[in-house]
C-alpha cells in the first residue's frame, strides 16, 4: 500500500488523526500530575514523553495549546513543577478516562477513581496507584510555531519505582511493572521484554 501527501490530505479529519497518530509506533504512556493555583488537582495522559538528556535529568513532552479544557500547561505554567506517572493495566481505564474534557474547576483524580498522592518536593500530585512516578521541575517552554504546540522540558527532581529489576548498568525493568504502551489516540499495548545487545562498535559490523 502506497499513501501519497494528496492521500492523506484527502482523509476525513478524526481518520487521519487517528492514522497520523498510529503509524510513528508505540510510545508510553503517563499520567500528568499538576495543581492549579486556586488547589485543583488536574490529571491527563501523555504519551509523548522523550528523553532529552541524563546529566542534568531532563525529559520533554509535547503538549496540546493551551485551552479550558486541557489545564495541564497552564498549571505548570504558573507552579512550575510537574508529575509523570506510569501507566500499568489495573488503572488503564481510568487513565484513557481522564482525557475526557472537564472542566477547569474538577478533579480528574476524584472522577476517574485514583488516588492523590503527595510529593515531598512540590504541591504536584502523583497518582498513589501508578508504580513508576516522578516529579519535575519546569525548566523551558518551546513553543513550536507550526501547530500551536510547546515541547515542555523538565528536570527530574524525585523518582519513585516499584519492585522491579535494575541491572548492574542501570536499566530498569519496566515491563516487571506491567507498563502499558500506547498506539494511536485509544489503542493500548502490553509490552514484553525481549533482549539486550552489547554497546555496538565499528568492529561488530564486520
Amino acid at each position: 500500500m502506497k499513501i501519497t501527501r494528496s492521500d492523506i490530505e484527502s482523509m476525513q479529519n478524526r481518520f487521519r488523526a487517528t492514522f497520523i497518530n498510529s503509524i510513528s509506533g508505540y510510545k508510553s504512556l503517563n499520567l500528568v500530575g499538576t495543581r492549579s493555583m486556586s488547589g485543583i488537582s488536574n490529571l491527563a495522559p501523555f504519551n509523548s514523553i522523550v528523553h532529552i538528556g541524563s546529566n542534568p535529568p531532563y525529559l520533554g513532552m509535547i503538549a496540546r495549546p493551551q485551552t479550558e479544557e486541557h489545564q495541564t500547561l497552564k498549571n505548570i505554567k504558573e507552579t512550575g513543577y510537574y508529575t509523570l506517572n506510569q501507566v500499568h493495566e489495573e488503572i488503564l481505564k481510568q487513565a484513557h478516562q481522564s482525557s475526557a474534557k472537564y472542566d477547569a474547576n474538577t478533579s480528574e483524580f476524584t472522577e476517574v477513581g485514583l488516588t492523590e498522592q503527595a510529593s515531598e518536593v512540590s504541591k504536584s500530585p502523583y497518582v498513589k496507584e501508578s508504580l513508576l512516578k516522578m516529579t519535575l521541575k519546569l525548566v523551558e517552554i518551546i513553543p513550536i510555531p507550526l501547530n500551536g504546540t510547546s515541547l515542555v522540558i523538565g528536570e527530574i527532581q524525585e523518582i519513585f519505582i516499584g519492585d522491579c529489576m535494575i541491572e548492574e548498568d542501570g536499566y530498569v525493568h519496566i515491563e516487571e511493572l506491567g507498563s502499558i504502551a500506547s498506539l494511536g489516540l485509544d489503542g493500548y499495548l502490553k509490552a514484553n521484554h525481549l533482549t539486550r545487545y552489547p554497546y555496538a562498535t565499528l568492529k561488530d559490523s564486520d
